[in-house]
């Protein structure tokens, strides 16, 4: 069953209660609150996975603990907004929840923030292919 987790559902009604036309700069404001690295990952770039979709530079990592929480961490420069704002939404929206939570979450939750018509297909490629990286990188964790 697809399902947003509850953070993640309150971010998706946050968009669609804008006008659509103020939904970009919500994705901004998101963009300004991606959490920074921390020290111990900030100095391993080769622990990361780009995600080569997005039209900016965007890597990540997801972390899977013992008790199945998955903690996820973003690095995308300050010059691609759009890309940092989507990897943020997703920070908020899914990091430190359970692992089956976060693989209920439908493939097409981007859609559901409401900025197909302000955003470009590829943009919006872009955040899809991070949901699914985040998943896939879940799934392979949980198998391991």
């Amino acid at each position: 069953m697809s399902a947003l987790t509850p953070a993640l559902a309150e971010i998706v009604e946050e968009f669609t209660e804008v006008p659509e036309a103020d939904r970009l700069e919500l994705l901004l404001d998101f963009s300004r609150e991606l959490p920074e690295l921390p020290a111990r990952l900030a100095e391993h770039p080769e622990l990361f996975e780009q995600v080569v979709e997005c039209q900016s530079p965007l890597f990540l990592i997801v972390e899977v603990d013992a008790d199945r929480v998955v903690n996820l961490f973003f690095s995308a420069p300050p010059e691609a907004p759009t890309t940092r704002g989507f990897a943020s939404v997703l920070a908020a929206g899914l990091d430190g929840c359970p692992a089956a939570e976060i693989l209920a979450v439908p493939e097409d939750m981007p859609a559901l923030l409401g900025l197909s018509r302000a955003l470009s297909p590829l943009r919006m490629r872009g955040m899809t292919a991070m949901l699914a990286r985040i998943k896939r990188q879940v799934s392979e964790q949980l198998a391991a």
